[in-house]
């Protein structure tokens, strides 16, 4: 276990960002999810901006690979395209 202060105090700090990106990370899956779930196209549509916006933000912050996020939103795209 940790020593020192600042250690201890970094110890709190990744335990608070873990929470902060669980939660975040959590609800987008959700979101995407929830995109693939719908068939109508003009509600898709509407949607997917939203979860875009999402997945740009885990990717900025390094939550996910900027690959992953690319991947994704290109996959997302071609779904609601196909609807």
């Amino acid at each position: 276990m940790a020593h020192h202060k600042s250690a201890k105090k970094r110890i709190r700090q990744d335990a608070k960002k873990r929470i902060h990106n669980r939660y975040y990370k959590k609800s987008t899956r959700t979101a995407i999810k929830k995109l693939r779930d719908m068939e109508d196209k003009t509600e898709a549509s509407k949607f997917l901006p939203k979860v875009v916006s999402m997945i740009d933000r885990l990717a900025k912050r390094n939550s996910w690979h900027k690959n992953k996020a690319a991947n994704l939103k290109g996959k997302l795209m071609r779904f609601v395209n196909g609807l």
